[in-house]
């Protein structure tokens, strides 16, 4: 009995000391693991949108990867961008991408060619492109981080958080250009609205 103890002792003692190696394991590198993962969730949803002979499919892997991205943006604790990410490119582009859609006769699609006439042109570009950004990537020097990465989240001195920090900035000192950029998408939605009553 007192070996049995014993044992069941030994295998209650390996078995925590088990789990706290997990937990420190993640701790330590849990950002990175998540990086590659919602990295993973990105290239498959772009792949998804290129390769899918059917738009909905396709719509669906780009909804994917704007979202992957969005999650990347929070893992940098960039949440201003994860949401515009989210509500401008996963709710408004996808309203568009799902207007096109209800506009194609899907019903076709098997008749469709996979591959275009240009296929091998568009590989050779795809390439020397994967090659351009290839050696830039290793050669550009990006420079040291942020010496001061408390800005981003900062207010007057206070620690509120990344989206505080981006309207205090730009309702304040960049005001008189939002809201040119505001008029000009209004132009622009009054335009496409003119064109499409025109058609």
């Amino acid at each position: 009995m007192a070996s049995l103890a014993h044992l069941e002792g030994g295998r209650g003692t390996e078995g925590e000391g088990g789990d706290r190696l997990v937990f420190e394991f993640l701790t330590a590198h849990g950002a990175a693991l998540l990086f590659y993962v919602f990295a993973a969730f990105a290239i498959a949803g772009a792949l998804t949108v290129v390769t899918m002979r059917n738009p909905v499919y396709g719509a669906a892997g780009l909804l994917v990867a704007f979202l992957a991205i969005a999650a990347l943006f929070l893992l940098r604790h960039a949440e201003f961008l994860a949401v515009v990410q989210t509500f401008v490119y996963g709710g408004g582009i996808m309203v568009l991408f799902l207007f096109v859609i209800m506009l194609v006769n899907l019903s076709r699609l098997h008749e469709t060619r996979m591959l275009g006439n240009y296929w091998k042109t568009a590989l050779v570009v795809c390439l020397l492109l994967i090659g351009i950004f290839g050696f830039l990537f290793l050669q550009v020097d990006f420079g040291a981080p942020h010496p001061n990465p408390g800005n981003f989240v900062d207010v007057e001195g206070k620690a509120l958080g990344n989206s505080e920090a981006v309207a205090w900035i730009l309702y304040r000192e960049y005001l008189l250009p939002f809201e040119i950029a505001s008029v000009f998408l209004l132009v622009a939605m009054v335009g496409a609205v003119v064109l499409g009553r025109r058609v």
